[in-house]
């Protein structure tokens, strides 16, 4: 029989994966589980920033409601994804949210606009991360059968289409699946 270890005083494992630290400047793209988006939106500190681009006032809505939770400061705005207000270099990473796949059509096929316009905002040396849909897992996996959801390369040759190098799968846990990628030069 296996135990689990505990993970009270543990972060979620999609602020782990994401690797974001005190006073990096961090743009989310997205939003799909609330408390993962807020947590993500305060770990920068005061001593970096946060952003979170959406691409409808409805789930900005939800995204405010959620990061007030924390009490974060964070710059929450509604704009086109193949079109981010912002400069070029103004973030060290970028969090991706496609994990119920309402951003799919931003990052599949030809049009990786999006990815774009993400290795535009980053700095050189820095990195997106995209959280998708993985494997499923716990009790309810083992009764329906472990399916992998969706493509694990799909997002690998988008994010290289879009001009990120060393573009590689983290890990496939608890139903997230983590890919990386890295602006060079």
């Amino acid at each position: 029989m296996f135990l689990r270890q505990s993970t009270v005083g543990r972060e979620p494992l999609a602020i782990a994966m994401s690797g974001i630290r005190m006073g990096e400047r961090l743009l989310q793209i997205g939003i799909d589980t609330p408390p993962v988006t807020s947590l993500l939106a305060a770990k920068p500190g005061l001593s970096g920033a946060s952003s979170i681009v959406l691409i409808d006032e409805a789930t900005a809505a939800q995204a405010r409601r959620a990061v007030s939770e924390t009490g974060a400061l964070v710059d929450i705005a509604v704009h086109a994804l193949d079109a981010l207000p912002f400069d070029n270099g103004s973030f060290d990473l970028v969090v991706f949210h496609n994990r119920t796949g309402q951003l799919s059509s931003h990052v599949t096929g030809d049009d990786v606009r999006a990815l774009g316009e993400c290795h535009r905002v980053l700095r050189p040396g820095g990195r997106i991360v995209m959280l998708e849909s993985g494997t499923p897992s716990g009790l309810i996996a083992k009764f329906r059968g472990r399916k992998e959801q969706g493509q694990p390369d799909a997002a690998i040759r988008a994010l290289e289409a879009a001009g990120f190098r060393a573009v590689r799968m983290l890990g496939d846990r608890d139903g997230y699946r983590f890919v990386e990628g890295l602006k060079v030069g």
